[in-house]
């Protein structure tokens, strides 16, 4: 068991760091605003568009939008993407990738594409050729593991190292003299126990064991690695895990019932913990999390729940990075059939599941995880590498050889078993930036030279397993969203297989959280930097699409802290009641808390996250139980009732994440690929942009209040408020109108963007108060007749006309998108929100 210092997490910040270019370098941005004199390289020029506006250069999305679609050579085409792939005939069709078009400063690293997608057709080719296809053979769990077989039970176990073997469980007593293994050619052992008197020998629910002969002589006694559940004795201290054969009868199998919520236009994704989510200091259960918690996340108007350390680990303060059983629900909350019932409330109440899946190492546990079955064998028999290059020196944990057959078979088949069995959404696939290189991005600063992601110090073999896993979770769920943690930057990550990339949908905006902290704990307010702050948020490559955000699970560890208590530190214990007058340190620390949060969501990316209680300021940070803080659970947890008491301040940054989710619900913002950043005045500490047809402004200065601002925009017309920070409703000051008509005037001559305001054929002008952000939006004075406004009574403070929906009164009422049955929504789920058929047969909590 790893120590409590070796947390994972801790040792991802503390070990690997990002160094941003500072003019431009190989990395290819969105949109900014920079006062820069280095040289642009050539090789990036189709991606940039230059212009100077006031000793700025205004950068903006040019040629073609964020999901441009790449004419491809067929042939190549067909042979990343078919099931049947046949290499290419000659060296000019297996070089024509379509990553190429997308960007030509690629060109110089052929070489290495070629390669690598070689190695990718070859690999679905061998698998073509001996399993029938990736389809067939992705699903391992119908073959390996514990299987229901006409008359009985069959179990297979990969262990070539083993010299023997047995079955041991509470079903013969944990004697496997007769039920011992027989082995096969391929180093696999398998026995068929037949049932007795028509009924099953291993009863359901039962605990169970692998034992094995090591080469030495020795017995050991493991997990099944494709077990489906595991257990431990709560009344010992430090016991063994066990296995456990789950094969509940039909009746107690939990049923699906609602269909999964269609994918959304851009993810607004809510990070939970199931263990710690309840209020008490203890660990939390699915049913109760799915009942008591999912209902928060839906008020606050997001789309998608990212569950963390649902597979099982053995060590709790992992935060679940280091898993033990791939194939097995972590057993603390519950059991399979309630991780169901959790996902189909989600799935009922309009919200998209993701799984936070760890294929990037897993624990060095002997006793309870995979690392069991590697007793000193070479790597081709063995799920690891051996030696250095099979262990993670800062994580404390082994390193899957991902060019073994068999390691491709069970880390391919973990996938679809989480996207069929328990109907997950898509995949938050966890340490990617390890998995690429074989330095592990340990001690590297990533400058954005694409010579630091394309050499022989990437992992090929990983780089071809997340082709073939992308590959395979898009084949099975078209829909699925697959996001990868990389704080490197690699290009080509966020592209489609097919065009030679590695095919995620997004990467994590890691870069933006340091910045916050950077400034938070080393800059005064008037030290800030808007042209900087700019640069990070949009310094990403416009082709490959990114979930932004201010901090997430990372920034809330023990040993750092929340942006809230970063702001306001010990006043949260004393100054939260708005019974009295909020010192000038809450005020600041509520309001740059909804501005943070609020421009990192509009400029950082095409998706946002949040951690579990950030949307609302939670105090303090996260400590797991651990031998130096007496095994306690009293800052493991969330503390709703902060939220839930009326008159504590922590409502107000509550009800602006909802409105900041509703703006995006309404407007679309976040998947637009108009992203404009007009003004970073450095004087007046004011950024305004431009983001769909929204104009966001950002007034950073600790004391100025500007009336009559002027801000540049694209579309003529009129002007109102979308959201306002500084509503009362969000604790501000209510200083902005918003009943106000904001009219625009042209600026220069059309079509000649040097004449105009800001590089802005329009402007108009509004007032501005200190450490506020208002966002305006243009009306459509066609639509203002005959329709009838819906009002939003959740969200006072977010003006009527823009957010609430308007409905054409002849035309008849559409159902709310991904909301399944909706009016069958009582039928199905009692008044607390669970399933009654599956409360009568599995109990309540």
């Amino acid at each position: 068991m790893m120590k409590g210092s070796s947390l994972r997490g801790l040792s991802r910040t503390d070990s690997i760091t990002t160094r941003l270019p500072s003019c431009g370098g190989d990395f290819i941005r969105v949109s900014a605003i920079r006062q820069c004199t280095a040289r642009k390289p050539s090789d990036a020029l189709n991606f940039w568009s230059q212009k100077l506006a006031k000793n700025q250069l205004v950068f903006s999305l040019v040629g073609g939008t964020m999901s441009r679609q790449v004419k491809h050579n067929s042939k190549i085409y067909a042979l990343l993407t078919d099931e049947n792939p046949t290499l290419a005939k000659n060296d000019e069709e297996s070089e024509d990738l379509g990553i190429f078009k997308v960007d030509p400063g690629l060109e110089a690293y052929r070489d290495h594409f070629k390669y690598r997608v070689k190695k990718y057709v070859d690999q679905k080719k061998l698998i073509e050729k001996y399993e029938g296809g990736l389809d067939k053979f992705a699903q391992g769990f119908l073959n390996f593991g514990f299987n229901r077989e006409e008359g009985g039970i069959t179990y297979r176990e990969w262990a070539p190292a083993a010299q023997e073997a047995e079955l041991i469980g509470d079903f013969n007593g944990w004697n496997g003299s007769k039920h011992r293994m027989e082995k096969n050619g391929f180093g696999v052992w398998s026995i068929t126990i037949p049932d007795s008197d028509g009924k099953s020998v291993i009863p359901h629910n039962s605990r169970v064991k692998f034992r094995f002969k090591c080469g030495n002589g020795a017995w050991v006694d493991r997990i099944p690695a494709w077990i489906n559940y595991a257990t431990v004795d709560p009344n010992r201290f430090a016991a063994p895990y066990d296995g456990v054969y789950w094969d509940p009868p039909m009746e107690e199998r939990y049923q699906f019932k609602f269909p999964r919520p269609s994918k959304p236009n851009a993810p607004r994704i809510y990070e939970a913990h199931v263990g710690m989510s309840s209020s008490e200091p203890r660990i939390n259960s699915y049913r109760e999390f799915a009942n008591e918690v999912l209902p928060r996340i839906r008020a606050n108007n997001y789309n998608t729940v990212q569950l963390m350390a649902v597979m099982e680990h053995s060590y709790y303060a992992s935060f679940g990075y280091h898993v033990t059983n791939f194939f097995a629900v972590s057993s603390r909350s519950g059991t399979p059939e309630d991780l169901k019932y959790l996902i189909d409330k989600a799935h009922s109440l309009g919200l998209r599941v993701l799984m936070d899946v760890v294929h990037s190492h897993a624990s060095n546990n002997v006793t309870d995880g995979l690392n069991g079955f590697d007793v000193g064998q070479g790597s081709q028999d063995s799920y690891f590498h051996t030696g250095d290059r099979g262990y993670h020196k800062l994580w404390d944990s082994r390193l899957f050889n991902y060019s073994n057959w068999e390691v491709l078979r069970f880390l391919l088949s973990n996938i679809r078993w989480w996207l069929e069995e328990f109907r997950f959404d898509g995949f938050r696939f966890d340490g990617v930036t390890s998995m690429l290189y074989h330095h592990h991005g340990i001690n590297m600063a990533f400058s954005g030279k694409y010579n630091e992601y394309f050499s022989e110090a990437t992992d090929v073999d990983a780089v071809v397993y997340l082709m073939l896993a992308n590959h395979l979770i898009h084949e099975i769920l078209p829909e699925a969203t697959v996001i990868a943690e990389d704080v490197s930057g690699m290009p080509g990550l966020c592209r489609s297989v097919s065009e030679g990339g590695i095919g995620f949908d997004y990467r994590l905006a890691m870069a933006i959280p340091d910045k916050w902290i950077d400034y938070l704990k080393n800059k005064k307010d008037e030290q800030w930097s808007m042209g900087e702050i700019a640069w990070s948020l949009t310094n990403r490559r416009y082709t490959e699409k990114c979930v932004a955000y201010a901090e997430s699970h990372d920034q809330s560890i023990v040993g750092d802290k929340t942006i809230a208590f970063l702001l306001m530190d010990k006043e949260m214990y004393s100054g939260m009641s708005s019974l009295t007058e909020a010192s000038l340190v809450v005020e600041r620390g509520i309001a740059f808390h909804k501005m943070i949060h609020f421009i990192t969501m509009a400029l950082g990316g095409e998706g946002y996250l949040n951690f579990m209680g950030n949307e609302f300021g939670h105090p303090e940070w996260i400590d797991f139980p651990r031998e130096g803080n007496g095994w306690s659970y009293e800052k493991c947890r969330r503390q709703w009732n902060l939220v839930d008491t009326d008159h504590l301040r922590y409502k107000f940054m509550n009800a602006f994440d909802g409105a900041m989710n509703l703006l995006d619900e309404r407007f679309s913002f976040l998947s637009s690929t108009k992203q404009i950043v007009s003004s970073a005045n450095e004087e007046d500490k004011v950024i305004v942009f431009e983001r769909g047809d929204l104009v966001f402004v950002f007034n950073f200065h600790p004391e100025k209040t500007y009336e009559g601002y002027k801000v540049g925009c694209d579309l003529p017309g009129k002007y109102r408020v979308a959201l306002d920070s500084d509503a009362l409703e969000f604790g501000g000051r209510g200083r902005v109108g918003h009943d106000v008509d904001h009219f625009t005037i042209p600026e220069g001559l059309p079509g000649v963007p040097e004449t105009n305001f800001n590089n802005r054929p329009n402007s108009f002008k509004v007032l501005s108060p200190p450490r506020t952000c208002v966002v305006y939006y243009r009306v459509d004075e066609n639509q203002e007749q005959d329709k009838e406004l819906i009002l939003v009574e959740d969200t006072p403070a977010v003006h009527a006309a823009a957010l609430h929906k308007t409905v054409d009164k002849s035309a008849p009422a559409e159902e709310e998108p991904g909301a399944g049955k909706s009016e069958s929504l009582e039928d199905e789920f009692t008044e607390d929100g669970s399933a009654g058929s599956v409360e009568e047969e599995f109990g309540t909590d």
